[in-house]
This record gives structure tokens, sequence and C-alpha cells, in this order.
């Protein structure tokens, strides 16, 4: 399965005609379906993106969460609405590049059900470790991961999602066999980390930054090319004495049903990345640790394709196949 087919020159040239055409104005409520639960921070996200195309608008503007089924329980309910721009769904790189790898039947097609509208943000994941355990820097802990004898154990979330593939990336790196103990829900995930239950878990300002402030865990460095704005005390992997070039990110966007026009998807498009840089939704952004990064939609395909293969390098070492 293959995401090219968004890059299509047929469909660049309706986007860029697409100020000829007439602007999409909502006619009743427009929805987004999430695929995220009520309070998290994707959620908060898509309900301040919500207000502000409301305001933009003058329609109602909702936000329906719908978690469950890998995400298949959200896209199910919106993917065969009709491609009219009202009924949208937010998703994550889990949901459109990882789990077509993973899953022998996958409930919903991100090739043939759904087409790109927006990127809300992008998120690095730093090294987790508990504050009162033994691995008080990265360097510690990657002293540690060589004792063969006792190997180190991380977290994740979700067996294949971002967090396990991510960590995964780490191990390989480093060239250190470390067993990977997942967790049900994401609390459960960090408060093991805190306790010392696992050694590390990448996680997020949005997810693990309440038990930083808290006291309980620790930011070792943060995997991404460059420092977090929101922790720019946190080194980077390289600067902390790790292998070089190693990121773990992850990403959410919006998505229409397939057959959404073009100058419908690019008019949603403009009104997200305009709502995205309003002062207020960025420092709301930076609060969470998120990265704003307006696009044409195709960079959302973009990503797609990018992650798609470099995950799919992950699960060449890392087997992992759900029915």
């Amino acid at each position: 399965m293959h995401f090219k087919k968004y890059i299509l020159a047929g469909a660049i040239a309706l986007i860029s005609t697409s100020s000829a055409m007439a602007q999409f104005t909502p006619k009743g409520t427009v929805k987004f379906t999430s695929v995220f639960p009520n309070g998290s921070g994707p959620d908060v996200v898509a309900r301040v993106v919500a207000e502000k195309l409301q305001t933009r608008w003058g329609q109602p503007v909702v936000v329906d969460a719908k978690p469950g089924g890998a995400g298949a329980v959200a896209i199910n309910a919106m993917k065969g609405a009709p491609p009219t721009g009202h009924d949208l769904v937010v998703v994550d790189v889990g949901n459109l590049s990882i789990n077509p790898l993973i899953f022998k039947k996958l409930a919903y097609d991100p090739e043939k059900d759904l087409v790109p509208v927006a990127l809300l943000y992008k998120a690095a994941f730093f090294v987790t470790a508990a504050t009162d355990g033994p691995h008080k820097t990265l360097k510690d802990l990657l002293a540690a991961s060589k004792n063969k004898a006792s190997p180190l154990k991380y977290g994740s979330n979700a067996v294949g999602g971002p967090i396990h593939l991510g960590s995964a990336r780490l191990e390989t790196a480093l060239g250190q066999e470390m067993l990977h103990v997942p967790y049900k829900e994401t609390s459960q995930l960090y408060a093991a980390v805190s306790t010392g239950e696992v050694d590390w878990a990448y996680g997020s300002v949005a997810t693990a930054g309440g038990l930083m402030k808290g006291g309980k865990l620790r930011f070792l460095a943060v995997a991404d090319s460059k420092r977090s704005a929101a922790l720019p005390d946190v080194p980077t992997l390289e600067e902390a004495g790790g292998p070089k070039g190693l990121d773990a990110l992850t990403w959410v966007a919006v998505m229409a049903p397939k057959g959404t026009p073009a100058n419908v998807i690019a008019d949603i498009n403009k009104a997200i990345n305009d709502a995205l840089t309003q002062p207020d939704v960025m420092a709301r952004m930076g609060g969470f640790g998120f990265t704003v990064s307006t696009g044409p939609a195709q960079q959302v395909a973009d990503l797609m394709n990018a992650d798609r293969a470099h995950y799919a390098e992950v699960l060449k070492r890392v087997k992992v196949q759900v029915d």
C-alpha cells in the first residue's frame, strides 16, 4: 500500500486552481471525530482549533471523541460520510503509517478511505526515568544497558505504537537487547517508570510532564535534532551522549473522507493553519510541547509516506503483527 496517489499531478492542479473556485462555507455543523480520549493533549488541541473555526465560519464545530480499536472506531464512524467537508477525523502517525503494517485485517484503509487535510502538530519524545532511580543521566542509562546479566526494561502504551517502535530503534542503535513491557494505559506506563517497575520510556510533555513537574520523573534527553522549546535545558540524544541522527517523533493530522473536493480541502487547510498560528493557540500548543508546522495538505501525505517506510524498516527487526 502506498500513499503516492496523494501527490498525483492532477490533484495538485486541482488544488492550485482552488482560488478560482467557490470558497468552502459550511452549511450546518462541522464535526471532527477523534481517535483520542477526552482531555488528552490532542483532544484539547482539536477543541481549541474547533473554537477558532466556529468563530471563522459562524457554524457549530464540534469534536466527538471516539477512542478505541486502534483508531478504527473513529475512522469508521466518519469515513462513509458525504465528502462535503462537514465530517473530518483527527488521527496520528500510528493510525496512518503504522497500523497498515502491523494489522492483518485493518478495518480501514488510509489510502482508499481518507485524504489529508492539515497537520495539527508534531511532538518529540523524551527519554524518561524515575527521579529517585539510578539513572540520573542518559549516560547512566546507556552504561546500565551494557549489563547483559540484567537487561534494561522499557515500557510503552501500545505494542506496535510510536513509543514502542521508537524505543526499539534506540535499542537497536545501541546494539543492546532490552525487555519491552507494554501497558494498556498511558497513565499506567509513566507510573511504572516513576516507581522503577521499568527503567525508562519515551514520553512527551503532554503525557509525562505532570509527573516530571511533580518530581516523580526525570527527562534525560529529547529524541530530536534540536532541543525542545518547552524544555530547553534538556539535551538532545546526541548532546547527552546517545546515538547521532536518531529521533522519535509523533504527529497528529486532520483527514477527510476520500472524494472530498480539492478546493474544499484547500480552504479547510487554510482555516486550520490560520487557527494554529493565532497567539493564544500557539501558547497552548507550546505548553504541551507540541510544535506547530503549518503547510499544505501535501505535508501530511509526505509524512505518511516517509514514516511508513521508516517504520517498515524498524519492523524488520521488531516482529509485530496483530490479527
